[in-house]
This record gives C-alpha cells, sequence and structure tokens, in this order.
C-alpha cells in the first residue's frame, strides 16, 4: 500500500454520543476533501490558512448536514506531516457518520488501524518506540501506566536505546580497527578493550530491563485472597475497595466462583480476586469453585492467606500455610471476635510468613494490608525500558553481547562480529530502524482506527 499518495479519513473520537465528534484526514487530497464537504461562513475560500480554524457548515450538495468548525493543517507541520484536516461536528453518531461517509464519497478512503501514527513514523515525526506511545497513553488506566507513556513519548526510552546502540557501534568500531591493524593492535589488546565495553553495555541494559515494572505498567498487580470457607474473603474484598462488590452471609460456601474487583495503589491497577472457599468437597459445583480457587492462585502475582482469628487452626489453614510462597502474607481476620488463633501459631508451620492482623468491618485496622499492597507497588520513576516489545528485544540484544562475551575468551576477536551485529539490529527493532513490515503492522494493529 502507498501511504504517501492517497489520503485518508477515519473518525478521531470516540465511539457513542458526546458533544464533539470529530473526523480527520490525512494525505495530499486533504485540503481538496475538505473543500468539497466544508462551506466556511462569511465568504471565505480556498485555499484554507494553516492551523486556522474556520465555522461554517458540512454540506452534502445543497444539504446542510451540520454547523461545525474545521481546520487545515498543511505538512510538515502536522502529526503525520502530510496535509491534515480536521472537521469538529456535534457529536451525535449519525452526523459524524454521515460526515465520514461524505470524506470517503469526496476522493478519500477509510484509515485503517493506527494509519495515522503509521505514517508520522513512516515520515519521521516520530520513531516506532514513541509512536508506541501514543497508544499507551490512550490506554492508560492509572497514574504510573500514564507517567511511564508520557515518559515514552519524550523520548526516554528511545534516548536510552539510542545511547546503548552507539555505544556499541563504538565496540563494533573497536573491533574493526584491531582486524584491520593487527601490527598496531594485538588481539589480547582489542579483545581486553572489548570485553570491558560489552560489560558496562551489558550491565547496563540489564539494569534497564525490569520484569515486575513492566507486569504492573500493562496488567496491573493481580492479588488473590485464599482461605477456606466462611473465614471472611468476600468481607475483605469488599472492604479493600469500598463497595459491596462480593456477596457476604454467614453461609459457608457462599463464594462458589471468583469475584474480582479494582482498586488503585500508588497509582498502579490493583486487581483483587475473591475465591471460593478451598475445602474438601463432594459438590460437583463446589469442586469447580476450588478448582478456579487453585487456578486463580497460581495465576497471581501475590496472595493473601486469610485466616479466621476466632478459631484454631484446621487442617486446611495448615496446608494452606504450608503452600503459601514468598509473595505471600498472612491474615487474621475477625479481630472483633474474641481470639483464639496468633502470629506464634502460624510461625508453627510457616516460620518466615508475614502475619498482619486485622478486621474486615474496621478500615483503620486495614491500613497495615495497604501498606503491605504499597511494597508491591513500589518502581522506581527513572526506568527506561517498561513495553513488553521493548523488553524482548532488550532480552535478545543482552544474549548477544553475552555470547559474543563468551566467543572472545575462546576466539579471536573478529569471531565475535556476527553477534555484535545481531546485538544492534535487536536494538534498532525498539526504535524502528531495523522494522519490517510485519513487524509494523502487529505493533499498529493495537491501535485504533481514528489515531
Amino acid at each position: 500500500m502507498n501511504y504517501r499518495q492517497d489520503t485518508i479519513a477515519a473518525i478521531a473520537t470516540a465511539p457513542g454520543t458526546g458533544g464533539i465528534g470529530i473526523i480527520r484526514l490525512s494525505g495530499p487530497d486533504a485540503e481538496a476533501v475538505l473543500t468539497r464537504v466544508f462551506a466556511p461562513a462569511g465568504g471565505t475560500k480556498p485555499p484554507f490558512e494553516s492551523h486556522r480554524m474556520i465555522y461554517g457548515k458540512l454540506a452534502d450538495g445543497g444539504e446542510t448536514v451540520d454547523e461545525c468548525m474545521a481546520v487545515l493543517m498543511r505538512a510538515p507541520r502536522s502529526y503525520t506531516r502530510e496535509d491534515v484536516a480536521e472537521i469538529q461536528l456535534h457529536g451525535g453518531n449519525y452526523v459524524v457518520n454521515r460526515a465520514l461517509e461524505l470524506c470517503l464519497k469526496h476522493g478519500a478512503r477509510l484509515a485503517e488501524a493506527g494509519e495515522f501514527t503509521r505514517r508520522a513514523f513512516l515520515n519521521g515525526r516520530v520513531d516506532l518506540s514513541r509512536a508506541e506511545a501514543v497508544m499507551e497513553l490512550i490506554a492508560a488506566r492509572g497514574e504510573k501506566e500514564h507517567r511511564a507513556a508520557v515518559r515514552q513519548l519524550n523520548g526516554g526510552a528511545s534516548a536510552f536505546i539510542r545511547g546503548a546502540a552507539d555505544a556499541l557501534a563504538g565496540l563494533q568500531a573497536g573491533l574493526v580497527a584491531c582486524i584491520d591493524y593487527p601490527e598496531e593492535i594485538s588481539d589480547e589488546e582489542g579483545a581486553g578493550a572489548l570485553k570491558e565495553g560489552l560489560d558496562s553495555l551489558t550491565a547496563s541494559l540489564e539494569s534497564a530491563i525490569d520484569e515486575h515494572a513492566s507486569r504492573l505498567i500493562h496488567q496491573g498487580l493481580h492479588v488473590a485472597l485464599i482461605g477456606r470457607p466462611n473465614v471472611g474473603k468476600s468481607s475483605l474484598l469488599n472492604a479493600l475497595l469500598g463497595e459491596n462488590r462480593a456477596i457476604v452471609t454467614n453461609i459457608p460456601g457462599t463464594t462458589r466462583d471468583t469475584v474480582r474487583g479494582e482498586m488503585t495503589v500508588n497509582g498502579f491497577r490493583v486487581i483483587l480476586t475473591d475465591t471460593a472457599g478451598i475445602h474438601e468437597t463432594d459438590d460437583p459445583v463446589e469442586k469447580i469453585g476450588v478448582e478456579r480457587s487453585e487456578q486463580a492462585r497460581r495465576d497471581a502475582d501475590a496472595e493473601m492467606l486469610v485466616l479466621d482469628g476466632s478459631e484454631p487452626l484446621t487442617e486446611t489453614d495448615a496446608e494452606l500455610l504450608r503452600g503459601l510462597g514468598p509473595s505471600g502474607v498472612v491474615v487474621i481476620n475477625k479481630t472483633d471476635l474474641p481470639q483464639t488463633l496468633t502470629e506464634a501459631d502460624v510461625r508453627t508451620i510457616q516460620p518466615d510468613a508475614e502475619c498482619l492482623t486485622v478486621c474486615a468491618n474496621d478500615a483503620a485496622s486495614l491500613a497495615p494490608l495497604r501498606e503491605w499492597l504499597e511494597s508491591y507497588t513500589e518502581v522506581s520513576d527513572q526506568m527506561a525500558l517498561t513495553q513488553p516489545r521493548h523488553l524482548d528485544a532488550a532480552r535478545r540484544a543482552v544474549s548477544h553481547l553475552k555470547d559474543a562475551l563468551r566467543t572472545l575468551d575462546t576466539f579471536t576477536p573478529d569471531v565475535a562480529a556476527t553477534d555484535l551485529q545481531a546485538a544492534q539490529a535487536a536494538l534498532s527493532e525498539i526504535t524502528g530502524e531495523n522494522a519490517d513490515e510485519k513487524l509494523l503492522d502487529r505493533v499498529f494493529s493495537t491501535f485504533c482506527v481514528g489515531k
């Protein structure tokens, strides 16, 4: 498809009824299409002044479709570095779709998903990393997701990767010098300097690869509330969320399926999953609930093992305690009742267990539990790489660099050249300097149509 010779159009605002709906056009005929569908008020005639909003009417022949505003942004001072026109209408579904139909009727074609941003990339306005940040900014559902997207949009990942790529290019230049001038630079000298540089670059890339932060930003923190029936898991879920998300009764087994709710901690989404009570049962429905509870536990980033503080430990409690991993916390609930269970009892089975004592009916007592959640959502604001595709490319670059280091221990420096070139190619994927059509299709297919 020739992105430089046709003109595209799409609805740039979200579906549904709203105050304003926007039609966006980009391409060499953007002004011509605008002229055919838009009649300025006050006798203004084309050519339009660039970057000046004009009031007028959207018209289909002699029929007025809507009163609207329009603006033309001539290349290269536009989002795509092509001529771009936007029409701002009243945001009713019929009016906006009718306007789009008019633009298509008069010479534009319907844009593909992400095609406006793809054109911005192909025309050199943004690199691939910054292009991806556009959609991440749109999709951000929490403060930290938003901040990570803004940092990437401002070139944070690009600057870091370009710095790493420049450093690697310098190392490759040193390798070439070693190969081309063997009389002046011995293999020992060349390999020694190359190893030192590769070690430094590898450490820098590894420090920027933060799987935990990436998962928090893109998926949120998933926490499973587990325990036997009637220990107060659902009450605890409702208390943390501040809403009656799960049904609560005194009847054991009320929760037979997983129930999810979201809250925000440190600017990150935390997804809490209330699970069915884990216990032995012959009831086929309860068995399914228990199986789903076990699956939720395996899928979670962290787990809260809820125990009833008013009752002694049962064999089921003990079994769950023995299976508690390092990402788990023991929550002794129901402190408003006479206490039978203590932290000492818990530690007879799980000596290193972190224990918190709470009452689901007392909001103040939940403060330690919220602090525990906050400890899981603490990440540096200075992280350079958070996008999963970037992490994958950086990991491959690190792997190639380590291969080069191993090669230098066994062979002459010139044998490491292939690994260094592979590492450079992996880094170039992040900024798009080494992106093929398949990669671009994969990246931009995740975009909404109007962006």
